[in-house]
């Protein structure tokens, strides 16, 4: 219901006396696609049609080539390189700086696939060899340490848990008569004093 009431209101605007409506309906027309000179048309059979067609796309005869016959439906399109936009100078001054391309220059076929936020097809600044040769190196190097670590363990060495006034000597129970053993002390440049407060020193 909605497209017969916008229809109606269309040929309403076109019958008015005022030119600016056709003209405007028309235009938005017009954009819809491409015009139709620039749609793909049977396949050049003759060197004359090639030329022809090389004409229409705006390209050399000796850079066109259209796409194999094989009932693909591409016509006299032209087979364009699979190049993506990322390989194009992005200092040149382009129409379209966006999409890397200048007025009237024939897109490829498959132009969303080559477009700057999908396939990247430059060629890669190291080898494919060498930067397999790099990943696999340190893969294997890495399984090597490991299993290094797994056959050779080592630990840091831990000493006990030591608290101070003599270990605690009252809080755990001990004999406030008797005198307490007497903590072992650590020499740490220097410095004679027991572990504990060593820790509480330099804390």
């Amino acid at each position: 219901m909605a497209g017969v009431g916008f229809r109606k209101w269309a040929q309403a605007l076109t019958k008015s006396k005022r030119s600016a409506f056709p003209a405007l309906l028309s235009g938005c027309r017009a954009a819809s696609g491409p015009p139709k000179g620039s749609l793909p048309g049977p396949y050049p059979q003759t060197p004359e049609e090639r030329a022809a067609a090389a004409k229409k796309y705006n390209m050399r005869v000796e850079d066109y080539e259209p796409y194999p016959d094989k009932g693909e439906g591409f016509g006299d399109y032209p087979k364009l390189p699979d190049r993506s936009q990322h390989e194009r100078d992005p200092w040149y001054q382009w129409d379209h700086p966006d999409l890397r391309r200048n007025w009237g220059e024939p897109m490829h076929w498959n132009f969303d696939m080559f477009i700057r936020n999908r396939v990247d097809t430059s060629p890669s600044p190291v080898q494919w060899s060498t930067m397999c040769k790099q990943l696999f190196g340190f893969i294997g190097f890495m399984l090597f340490m490991f299993y290094i670590g797994e056959k050779f363990p080592s630990y840091q060495p831990v000493a006990p848990k030591q608290y101070p006034y003599n270990n605690l000597y009252l809080e755990r129970g001990g004999d406030p008569e008797k005198e307490p053993e007497e903590v072992k002390t650590t020499k740490f440049k220097g410095l004679n004093l027991p572990l504990s407060r060593l820790c509480i020193y330099f804390s």
